[in-house]
């Protein structure tokens, strides 16, 4: 993997050899990181609008969260090998038309009403998606002063949360809304309209193919800052195993977890609301109330940001992970609109979950951070895990499900107050 000597290498190239104002690159990449970020959350409008048209199960329906991080598992190091081949640009367009091949393998899987075809499609998007986040997210720590990085990063991935946020009013609109089972709250009972249902996804997922594509035609023409291609790897074999840094060896399963929630409770929230005994309303409205769970875990990355400069971030992290716990048991113990907005509110304390836990998890690791970081990663793959709340759901009813979300919160709360701690255990 590229370390982050040869990043910081990179970037003193960066700047000596390319005239190239950065602040327009980032704008460009600000537009990359929306685009994966709206493309993801897409898939909560997916699972229900599939569900009704293939009539799946809970835990079939989840499968489209499986086969989508399966791809964060399987490709994020193949990713990064990649990126070391063919460069940063190169990586961000191969991306970004990976994107949009996938995106444009939706057309054929609806009009051959293939479930299985749109697994296959999800995993491609997944697979272009990793590909992306490998290489833009260190791209844009490096393309400016490494003083101000992190301060980078944090900009575009705001956008990012914006792109989760816009999504499902999108998808509310373009399929929902276009779709027997989005309009009406009675369950689609011909096989015809069942197909047309599956094909209302052709439309939104054209679109979003084409602007991908004219974004990669962008990012090909821009004159980005050229970085320093010739990686080097560090021996660090004489170095004590990453494992034995407790706070990483306990933050990969806190990450793997935190994902469950947060693609789990995505996922269902808009079957959960359109029950009966809950919101009462058609998958079209409630996929309005999504945009609120993803909204707020935008507007706690900006609030956390500024509370986490003076609080101690464990700290943080217990009082978020207790909170949601709360609302989780709140949602399963009550109905109407109080189980809604509990629910919803998760995604406020999801905020600062996954970025709190990364920075706490690569606390003291030195060298071998870049190698801790790859493993945290490849914990994404967490959700698709979510299927497991699935086959929970079929079995007792979907609000009991969401207490597998209040088990993981409970895990995340003892790693906030003891295994975030940094200490290195002894090799054995």
């Amino acid at each position: 993997m590229v370390t982050m000597k040869s990043l910081d290498s990179s970037a003193s190239v960066a700047t000596s050899r390319s005239a190239t104002p950065y602040g327009a690159a980032l704008s460009l990449l600000t537009t990359v990181f929306f685009m994966w970020g709206f493309a993801t959350v897409l898939n909560d409008v997916l699972v229900p609008h599939l569900k009704a048209a293939f009539s799946l199960s809970y835990t079939a329906s989840l499968l489209v969260q499986f086969c989508f991080y399966l791809g964060y598992l399987v490709v994020s190091l193949p990713a990064s090998r990649l990126i070391a081949r063919i460069g940063y640009k190169n990586a961000v367009i191969t991306g970004l038309l990976g994107m949009a091949v996938a995106c444009l393998m939706f057309i054929p899987a609806s009009a051959f009403f293939s479930y299985q075809l749109f697994l296959f499609a999800l995993f491609v998007l997944a697979a272009a998606i990793t590909l992306l986040q490998v290489a833009a997210n260190p791209y844009v720590v490096v393309i400016g002063p490494p003083a101000t990085g992190s301060s980078r990063l944090n900009l575009v991935q705001a956008f990012n949360s914006l792109g989760t946020t816009v999504a499902p009013i999108f998808g509310g609109m373009l399929i929902f809304g276009r779709s027997t089972s989005g309009v009406s709250t009675s369950a689609v009972e011909t096989a015809s309209q069942r197909m047309l249902d599956a094909q209302a996804v052709q439309l939104p997922y054209g679109i979003i193919a084409a602007v991908l594509i004219v974004l990669a035609l962008i990012v090909w023409r821009f004159p980005l800052p050229v970085l320093n291609e010739h990686t080097q790897t560090e021996d660090l074999s004489n170095e004590p195993s990453v494992w034995c840094h407790r706070n990483l060896a306990w933050g990969v399963p806190a990450i793997f977890l935190y994902m469950i929630c947060e693609i789990g409770i995505g996922s269902t929230l808009v079957n959960f609301i359109s029950q009966p005994d809950i919101g009462a309303m058609s998958h079209e409205a409630a996929a309005k109330y999504v945009a609120f769970f993803w909204g707020g875990a935008m507007v706690g990355r900006f609030v956390g940001a500024v509370i986490l400069r003076a609080v101690n971030p464990h700290k943080v992290l217990a009082s978020v992970a207790g909170a949601a716990l709360a609302l989780v048991l709140i949602a399963i113990m009550t109905t109407g609109y109080v189980a809604m907005w509990a629910l919803i509110f998760t995604g406020l304390c999801h905020s600062i979950m996954f970025p709190t836990i990364f920075a706490l998890g690569i606390a003291g690791l030195g060298r071998k951070t870049e190698q801790g970081s790859g493993f945290l990663i490849m914990a994404i793959a967490g959700g698709a895990a979510a299927i497991v709340q699935g086959m929970i759901a079929d079995e007792v009813g979907l609000a009991l499900s969401y207490l597998l979300p209040g088990a993981c919160y409970v895990f995340l709360l003892f790693y906030a107050l003891w295994g975030s701690k940094p200490v290195v255990r002894a090799a054995t």
